[in-house]
C-alpha cells in the first residue's frame, strides 16, 4: 500500500531573479500563506536578489545560494543543499533556477518532485532540452492564466493535463475601496482627481504611452493628475519625458512603496498599458479590489481579469491615441466609472482571493508529493 504524503509539507521555492515585481511578490505571498496553512517553507535565492532582501518582511525562511546564473557554482551549491535537506516538493520560478534545479535533481539518487511555475507569456523554446525541462523534469507546470496554458499547449505541444492555471491571489482584507480625498490627504498629494499606474518602471509596462496620452488630454480634463507608483530602470527616462511634455505639476512619482493600498485608494482610475509578457498583473487585481476601473491591454492573460466595457477598457498596445481616447471616456464620465468600479470589486471578490490561490497550490504540491512516493 502506498503511503500518503504528509499533510504538512516542506515546500522549497527557488527564485533566481534579481529584479522586483509581481512575480517575486507572488512567490513571497504564496509562501507566507502556505506557512499560515501549517506547511514548512524555504526560499532559496541569490544574496543579491531583492526577493532575498524582502523575505524577512514576509517572515519567509531564506537560504542564500549563488543561483543567479547558469553555471557550475550555482549547480553545485544547489545540489549540495538538496542532498543535505529533505524537501517534499520544490517549486521553481525563473529560467535559471529551473534549469539548475532540474539538473541537480536529475543527478541525485533521491530528489524531490519539481513543480514549475510559469509567470509570464513570453514564448518558450521548442528544442529538445527545453521540452525536457517543461515535461520530463517537472511533474507539473503551473501558469498564471488560462491564456498561458493554451499558448503552451498550442505552441509547445505540452499536454493540458500537465498544466494548471493558478491566477495570483491578493489579500482582499487589505485591498478594498477607500476615500480618495482622505487617502490623498494622508499621502500629502494634491487634492485633484487621480489616475494611478502601479508597476515596475520598465519599458514594456507602457508608461511612456500613458504620459503621451495624458499630455494630450483636452482642457476640460486638465484638473486630473497622474500618480506613478514604483521604481525601476526607466525612472530617469520617464522623469525626463515628463519635463519634455511640461507635466511637472501634473505627475507625481511615488517611488517604490511597500504598502501600495493607500496609493491605489488615492485614485479614481487605474491604467496599465503593458505590451510585454504578462500573466495577470497583480496591480490590476489590486486596483479592481480597491474599486478602480482599469484601462489596460489584452496582453497575456489580462483579459481574464479586465472585462472590456464591464470592469474597464482594453485598448491596443503601443497606441497612445487609443489610450488617450479611453482615458477621455472614463475621466469625463463619473457614472461609467462608478459602474465599472462596482463590477470590478465584485469580480475581485469572486475570483482574486489569495486563499483560493493557496488552496489550489497546496493541492498541486500534495499531489506531487504523493506521485513521488508512488515512484
Amino acid at each position: 500500500m502506498t503511503a500518503l504524503p504528509p499533510r504538512h509539507l516542506h515546500v522549497v521555492h527557488t527564485e533566481s531573479s534579481c529584479g522586483w515585481g509581481g512575480q517575486e511578490i507572488r512567490v513571497l505571498s504564496e509562501a507566507q500563506r502556505m506557512i499560515a496553512r501549517g506547511h514548512r517553507v524555504t526560499l532559496i535565492a541569490p544574496p543579491e536578489a531583492r526577493i532575498a532582501q524582502a523575505a524577512a518582511d514576509y517572515a519567509v525562511p531564506l537560504v542564500v545560494l549563488p543561483i543567479a546564473r547558469k553555471n557550475s557554482t550555482g549547480f553545485s551549491a544547489l545540489r549540495h543543499w538538496l542532498r543535505q535537506n529533505k524537501a517534499d516538493v520544490i517549486n521553481t520560478h525563473s529560467s535559471t533556477d529551473s534549469w539548475l534545479t532540474a539538473l541537480a535533481c536529475a543527478t541525485l539518487r533521491i530528489a524531490p518532485p519539481i513543480v514549475r511555475t510559469r509567470h509570464v507569456s513570453s514564448p518558450v523554446g521548442t528544442n529538445r532540452s527545453t521540452r525536457w525541462l517543461y515535461t520530463k523534469a517537472c511533474c507539473h507546470l503551473v501558469v498564471t492564466g488560462e491564456a498561458l496554458r493554451a499558448q503552451l499547449h498550442r505552441d509547445n505541444g505540452i499536454a493540458l493535463t500537465h498544466m494548471t492555471s493558478v491566477p495570483t491571489g491578493i489579500d482582499l482584507t487589505r485591498f478594498h475601496p477607500g476615500m480618495p480625498e482622505d487617502a490623498r490627504q494622508s499621502l500629502l498629494l494634491k487634492q485633484r482627481p487621480t489616475v494611478v499606474i502601479l508597476a515596475t518602471l520598465r519599458n514594456w509596462k507602457g508608461h511612456q504611452y500613458l504620459l503621451d496620452a495624458f499630455a494630450a488630454l483636452p482642457p476640460a480634463l486638465k484638473s486630473w493628475q497622474l500618480l506613478i507608483v514604483g521604481d525601476g530602470p526607466q525612472e530617469a527616462n520617464l522623469k525626463r519625458r515628463v519635463s519634455e511634455l511640461g507635466l511637472q505639476d501634473d505627475v507625481h512619482f511615488a517611488g517604490y512603496q511597500r504598502d501600495v493600498v493607500p496609493w491605489l485608494q488615492a485614485g479614481e482610475v487605474f491604467v496599465l498599458p503593458s505590451y510585454g509578457d504578462e500573466g495577470v498583473p497583480q496591480g490590476i487585481m489590486q486596483a479592481m479590489a480597491c474599486g478602480l476601473p482599469v484601462i489596460s491591454t489584452p496582453i497575456g492573460a489580462i483579459a481574464e481579469a479586465v472585462q472590456d466595457g464591464v470592469t474597464g477598457m482594453l485598448i491596443a498596445p503601443k497606441d497612445a491615441n487609443a489610450l488617450g481616447t479611453a482615458l477621455q471616456t472614463l475621466l469625463a464620465d463619473s457614472a461609467l466609472r462608478e459602474r465599472m468600479s462596482d463590477a470590478g470589486q465584485a469580480r475581485a471578490q469572486a475570483h482574486f482571493g489569495i486563499d483560493r490561490m493557496a488552496e489550489t497550490m497546496e493541492a498541486i504540491f500534495l499531489s506531487a508529493a504523493l506521485e513521488s512516493q508512488r515512484d
